[in-house]
């Protein structure tokens, strides 16, 4: 087993080091924005840069420099796979994990002119700032001499392999697999995990093995903007499954187009949504009805957190546990309303979905 940790600078590519791991090579995402957004959404706190690098310093401080990391490590030790930790901030959590067997430290960086424009490009919420903001955001992060705050400078200096970030997105790529490939080649250099060597199969937990069914269920979907699928299954078997598609009969997207409608929000925003297709969770729900298959006390399995509609569906069903692969950047609801009708939620990583325009 292989822990990698990611550190680097702001909009350097570290999510495209990720991205490529866990898409391209079967790593296991943890993330530590998606643990500090989950803590401070759960204080019912706005998540922006300010607030994610003060309950991150404050966590730390409480606890141990290394506190975060550790709890991200003890959840990809019970995974046993391959995984990929991001993003990796204080060198009190470096001299951690280097105790740790398996542990390879990675670091991202680009030139700030490039930076800022691809932050620009990415248009998160935390993102949404001019050059000089970003400029000075940096500064405060690159150098502390307090163990429990960011010390970004520190930590690529740390870092086993430094991958420059100043092209596209295929010499990124290409310089991943040239370190994986010297990892292959050297791994007296890493130490796995007593009891884990690296020709060991690993079976996928039961919720690994129906997500991998999700997967393929939605390879049949018909939207570009969101090919997902859903399993939904109880004691061990599949019940149903569903995937992002037209009504029956009806045109899909794949043929002849998205079918846009604007939604205008109670805060001004307006957004954008696709509405010619059905969601995969109401199409698993659905071929459940017509089929006469009941779904009481079942766990549905999908891509990401479901919509407020699918989310009202899946709790008159009753069904009882849902596991998302990722969240959804507008699921808080959803999260809401599973929690206040008991319906169990759970994640495999923090990472958040988010589709053009919304």
């Amino acid at each position: 087993m292989i822990v990698i940790g990611i550190t680097g600078t702001l909009g350097a590519g570290k999510g495209t080091v990720v991205e490529y791991l866990t898409r391209k090579k079967g790593f296991e995402h943890f993330s530590v924005r998606g643990f500090l957004a989950e803590v401070i959404k759960n204080k019912g706190e706005e998540v922006n840069r300010d607030t994610l690098t003060h309950t991150a310093n404050a966590l730390r401080k409480e606890n141990s420099p290394s506190y975060i990391i550790e709890q991200l490590y003890n959840q990809a030790i019970k995974r046993g796979r391959n995984c990929v930790i991001e993003s990796i901030r204080t060198p009190g959590e470096i001299a951690n994990l280097r105790k740790q067997k398996g542990f390879v430290l990675l670091a991202v960086d680009a030139r700030l002119e490039v930076r800022f424009e691809r932050i620009q490009m990415r248009n998160s919420e935390t993102d949404r700032i001019d050059f000089e903001t970003f400029r000075k955001n940096e500064e405060r992060e690159m150098h502390s001499e307090d163990p429990n705050k960011q010390n970004l400078s520190a930590c690529i200096k740390e870092a086993d392999f430094i991958l420059q970030n100043n092209g596209s997105i295929e010499e990124l790529h290409a310089q991943v697999e040239k370190i994986l490939a010297d990892i292959d080649a050297h791994p007296a250099q890493i130490e796995l995990k007593e009891g884990q060597p690296s020709s060991k199969y690993v079976r996928p937990s039961w919720d690994e093995y129906f997500m991998e069914i999700a997967h393929t269920v939605s390879k049949r979907a018909t939207c570009d903007r969101g090919r997902s699928g859903c399993v939904i299954a109880r004691g061990r078997q599949i019940l149903v499954t569903g995937y992002v598609g037209s009504p029956i009969g009806l045109p899909h997207c794949d043929d002849v187009g998205h079918q846009m409608k604007k939604m205008l929000h109670e805060d001004g925003r307006i957004t954008m949504h696709c509405v010619r297709t059905v969601h995969a969770e109401q199409n698993a729900i659905s071929q459940a009805a017509r089929l006469g298959i009941s779904i009481d006390g079942a766990t549905l399995y999908c891509r990401m957190t479901p919509c407020r509609v699918c989310a009202m569906l899946i709790i008159n069903c009753g069904i009882k546990r849902v596991v998302c692969e990722k969240k959804y950047h507008a699921g808080e609801e959803s999260e809401i309303m599973f929690r206040d009708a008991g319906v169990e939620l759970e994640y495999f990583n923090q990472e958040f979905v988010k589709y053009d325009n919304q």
